[in-house]
């Protein structure tokens, strides 16, 4: 079956979710010092010279998480091309990343919030610790204040912007909201269309967003088309498809 075309719009952020392969993951593992600074390093290289506006990002053991902007159809793969041939120059790999990176475009002041604290929580869902502020490969501790962790080149999104009108405000309300986590049904929906590579909003940023992208934005419903019942000069009635 061949691959759909990857799923963008003008001006929309996208979250992506980049899995790292079997071989990475053990590297990782047996590692003193896993790349996750590297990576990070990279990803403040790379995404200016993909045209990549980054919001958030976590980096973890099973994959790497980012929220960002791309100002162009090839700005996401790009950048995670380029991140990949970093990683597997350090590894030695031939492959680090398990398959294609999957995205989803959330809907503003409704969803790009969500998706930033449901990357952020990624090494709770990990297990790796019991806060998500305390781990240092993410942007978490960026978007809660934590002093000497916001890098120049992190592009705060403008619903982040939106949980206060101070930044002591914004990081206060930001931190409540990490903290207190996502809706067990919220955390489905958001890994759901990552898995389908739907986009993740209402119907009316659904038919606003399918005029501008690159695919259909949603599944289609599953089952056969619905049906009615019909009478013509009061004949018997038959089956029309609709």
């Amino acid at each position: 079956m061949a691959r759909q075309p990857r799923l963008y719009a003008t001006g929309y952020t996208q979250l992506l979710s980049i899995d790292f392969s079997e071989s990475a993951q053990r590297s990782f593992q047996t590692s003193v010092d896993p790349p996750y600074s590297d990576l990070l390093a990279w990803l403040a290289q790379s995404a200016p010279v993909s045209q990549v506006a980054i919001h958030g990002w976590s980096i973890c053991p099973n994959g790497l998480k980012i929220l960002a902007t791309p100002q162009h159809a090839t700005s996401l793969p790009s950048l995670v091309q380029a991140l990949g041939r970093k990683l597997a120059a350090r590894l030695k790999s031939g492959h680090v990343f398990s398959g294609r990176f999957h995205s989803t475009i959330p809907q503003p002041n409704l969803w790009v919030l969500p998706c930033l604290i449901w990357l952020e929580q990624q090494p709770l869902r990990e297990r790796l610790v019991v806060d998500a502020e305390t781990w240092p490969w993410s942007s978490a501790r960026a978007h809660t204040g934590v002093p000497g962790t916001s890098p120049a080149w992190l592009q705060p999104h403008p619903d982040y912007w939106r949980c206060g009108n101070t930044p002591f405000d914004r990081q206060a309300n930001y931190r409540q909201k990490l903290i207190a986590g996502l809706p067990l049904s919220s955390e489905r929906q958001i890994a759901s269309c990552l898995r389908g590579q739907w986009a993740l909003g209402d119907k009316d940023f659904m038919f606003e967003l399918q005029k501008t992208s690159t695919r259909r934005v949603s599944a289609v419903a599953k089952g056969r088309p619905k049906t009615k019942m019909t009478k013509i000069n009061g004949a018997s009635p038959f089956i029309l498809s609709l």
